[in-house]
């Protein structure tokens, strides 16, 4: 008898325990998600747009209507730009085929990204792989150098001399 009591209790104080458990999970399974809850994500890259171009990494051109410099940790397009930009044909299959990647064509981008992703890289040949970002609606096609989102950089020579 006193077996059974003691048993009881025991099953009694587990289910109490799972009980509380599964209260503070709120009973909802945890799967994946923002890692930052309230911030958006920014999408995936679309791989149809991703280009490679082999060309000079320069400072950009300052323009007269920034009025501050923009933050360093924030990716912009006003800080960098790729001069003799030549596209250079080694992607992988489903890669650079869609239509803003086959359309734009330019000597000059202006590229997207981080100080510090591309400032070590400055004044020198760099090959970059990158998404075409889409001009924005009401843009003029020759008003700007399209802009490429900086996904990978490498340095192909010290200098822009080659």
């Amino acid at each position: 008898m006193r077996c059974a009591a003691w048993t009881g209790s025991l099953a009694a104080f587990f289910a109490a325990a799972t009980f509380v458990v599964s209260a503070q999970v709120g009973g909802k399974p945890f799967s994946g998600g923002n890692p930052t809850p309230g911030t958006p994500q920014p999408d995936p890259p679309n791989l149809s747009d991703r280009v490679t171009l082999s060309g000079c990494l320069q400072s950009a051109p300052t323009s007269s209507a920034a009025s501050e410099p923009p933050d360093a940790n924030v990716p912009s397009s006003a800080r960098f730009a790729l001069s003799n930009a030549e596209r250079v044909d080694r992607l992988p299959l489903g890669t650079g085929g869609s239509e803003l990647a086959t359309r734009t064509s330019s000597r000059s981008y202006r590229l997207e990204g981080l100080d510090s992703q591309l400032s070590p890289f400055s004044n020198t040949k760099v090959e970059i792989s990158g998404e075409i970002k889409p001009r924005a609606a009401g843009e003029a096609s020759d008003s700007a150098a399209p802009i490429l989102i900086v996904e990978f950089i490498q340095k192909t020579s010290s200098t822009c001399e080659s």
